[in-house]
């Protein structure tokens, strides 16, 4: 008995492989079609130097094992981005010494900018960043209230982040509450906690662009 328990466990456990093997190669294959449609190039393998190449985007920055893959590059509506899968690894230790290794999964979308900025996170408000403000993490707030409320705002340079979350960009963003922005040094970047769908790239890229048009144009005249 006991060991068609143990053939059913190994059985499980190659399926359960095999099935993801399975859903990793439609997923290559629905990015490399949409990379040809919008004729850009598309890179399935790891890149482990997306943190080398951006240090100053935090969220490249975390745990170990870092690298991104599935990766989709060139010009899109006269912009240079880059999108990609990106993985990695924090660990922990349980009561008994334990060490267990957690695998971290996200989207990121990079567009680069005629503009050197300093550093402004655009988060959506959540219950670690009403903690974090509790304790003196310094979130900037602006006269829309719900604006305020919906999201955690924080920049090096506080004018910087007035500029660009200006009243055309407060309304689009409470419009669009699950986007999570980076901007520093070139880079408009998206980072999202979960691997987007396939089909919910395009409209990303879409939302990218428009996040830009609604940075005032006088900055980059600067």
């Amino acid at each position: 008995m006991i060991w068609i328990v143990v053939i059913l466990g190994i059985a499980a456990v190659v399926g359960g492989m095999l099935y993801s093997a399975h859903l990793a190669k439609v997923r290559r294959e629905a990015f490399a079609s949409i990379a040809n449609t919008l004729g850009m190039t598309y890179f399935s393998g790891k890149n482990d130097s997306f943190d080398e190449q951006y240090p100053f985007l935090n969220k490249l920055t975390m745990g170990s094992n870092r690298y991104g893959y599935n990766v989709i590059s060139g010009e899109y509506r006269g912009h240079d981005v880059c999108l990609f899968d990106y993985h990695y690894e924090t660990h922990t230790t349980d009561s008994k010494g334990r060490r267990k290794t957690h695998h971290h999964y996200f989207s990121f979308f990079i567009m680069q900018m005629n503009l050197r900025c300093p550093e402004l996170v655009i988060t959506h408000e959540n219950w670690l960043s009403k903690f974090a403000q509790f304790f003196g993490y310094d979130d900037i707030d602006f006269e829309s209230a719900e604006f305020s409320r919906s999201f955690c705002v924080r920049s090096t340079d506080k004018k910087f982040a007035y500029d660009v979350c200006n009243a055309r960009m407060i309304d689009y963003l409470l419009d669009h509450r699950d986007l999570d922005i980076e901007i520093e040094n070139h880079c408009l970047t998206f980072f999202y906690d979960r691997c987007l769908k396939p089909e919910e790239i395009v409209s990303n890229l879409n939302r990218l662009m428009e996040v830009r048009e609604r940075i005032p144009n006088y900055l980059f005249t600067q």
